[in-house]
């Protein structure tokens, strides 16, 4: 299949486009104006830049574009061009950051997703598949079971991004309905490989461990029972080729790409306890946090990141994953102790954090 991948400047759409090459498809990487990662082509195949030609089987080529400005920023040529050559679009674009002005997810998560689906809607004599990337946590601050469905009217979420990917998926549900072919996937908290806990780049959640580990953030307000699901990328990847490479039998359907196995967060403690060079994180009850009793320097920190995490950390939800079971038999591996292990390891031999080279205090 001729594939564009939108967002192959990120962490996801950039690994994403790798492993659709590796398969033998050829990939158009859309990437931004200035992207800081370009998606590296597998051993043995080319990646050059976008002319107008459809890409070969096995490669990569790059495509600079921006969601925020109408036709991409292409001018009719290129644009009828590009979607004259594709049998796929597989839409991860997006902003992620928690604290965003709402023009900025307006911007990019809304309004881009929908000149995405305008591309694929007029490509030409059909339509073009649509798989669209969105995030489990559309399902807001729910705990308890979670299904594979659309968002339930009148979700509270914990932050713009929530907010914004449950709108865009209501973007996408309309074009469904008038005939585009379409599939949702909803990746939770993307975390590294499962083999070896590896992953490109120390984004989101990330900051949050590092910031804890050194003792910067102490105290964090949690509710009994609450959970993280996290999902090691290279699941979410095979998942998303699943879906990609099974459209017609994916297409109408949401696919949680989640561990189906979330972690408990008083088990985090345990964790950070199991390596002596790291601070312990003390979780308190949500009604018995202050954030005016803390020191001046942590009280900075709650209130730039911990705060935008505070969401996370009141819920348990239990997202159902039967339908990429029920398409290519594929189950995320265990989310065990000796994965997170394998995720933290990773982080110290890319010196992302600490060695055995300080001593360890308790929060």
């Amino acid at each position: 299949m001729r594939i564009l991948v939108t967002g192959a400047s990120g962490l996801l759409g950039g690994t994403l486009a790798g492993e659709l090459a590796a398969r033998g498809h050829g990939v158009v990487a859309m990437t931004g104006r200035r992207p800081a990662l370009l998606p590296e082509a597998p051993a043995g195949a080319a990646s050059r830049p976008w002319r107008g030609t459809a890409p070969c089987r096995g490669e990569i080529l790059s495509l600079p574009a921006d969601l925020r400005r109408e036709a991409l920023g292409l001018d009719a040529a290129r644009l009828a061009s590009l979607a004259a050559g594709l049998d796929l679009i597989v839409h991860c674009a997006a902003v992620t950051g928690f604290d965003l002005e709402p023009a900025v997810y307006r911007a990019v998560n809304l309004e881009g997703t929908a000149r995405i689906l305008s591309l694929a809607e007029r490509a030409g004599p059909r339509p073009v598949p649509l798989l669209h990337v969105s995030t489990a946590y559309v399902c807001g601050d729910r705990s308890g079971a979670v299904a594979e469905s659309p968002p339930a009217p009148g979700t509270r979420f914990a932050n713009g991004y929530e907010a914004s990917k449950a709108e865009a998926e209501s973007l996408v549900a309309a074009a469904l309905g008038r005939g585009l072919p379409v599939a949702v996937a909803r990746p939770s908290i993307v975390v590294g490989a499962w083999t070896d806990g590896a992953i490109a780049r120390f984004d989101n959640l990330y900051g949050l461990i590092r910031l804890v580990t050194e003792g910067r953030v102490r105290t964090i307000p949690a509710a009994a029972g609450a959970t993280l699901d996290m999902v090691p990328i290279d699941h979410v990847v095979h998942g998303l080729t699943d879906i990609a490479e099974r459209m017609e039998a994916a297409a109408g359907r949401i696919f949680h790409l989640v561990s189906g196995a979330p972690v408990p967060v008083a088990q985090l403690r345990d964790l950070a306890l199991s390596y002596p060079q790291f601070h312990a994180p003390r979780f308190v009850p949500p009604e018995g946090f202050d954030p005016a009793a803390l020191g001046e320097a942590e009280a900075w920190w709650h209130a730039r990141v911990t705060g935008l995490y505070a969401g996370y950390f009141l819920r348990d939800p239990r997202f159902a994953d039967g339908n990429l079971r029920a398409l290519s038999g594929r189950a995320c591996p265990p989310v065990d102790r000796a994965f997170l292990r394998r995720m933290i390891d990773h982080c110290i031999a890319r010196c992302f954090l600490r060695g055995e080279d300080v001593q360890r205090t308790s929060g």
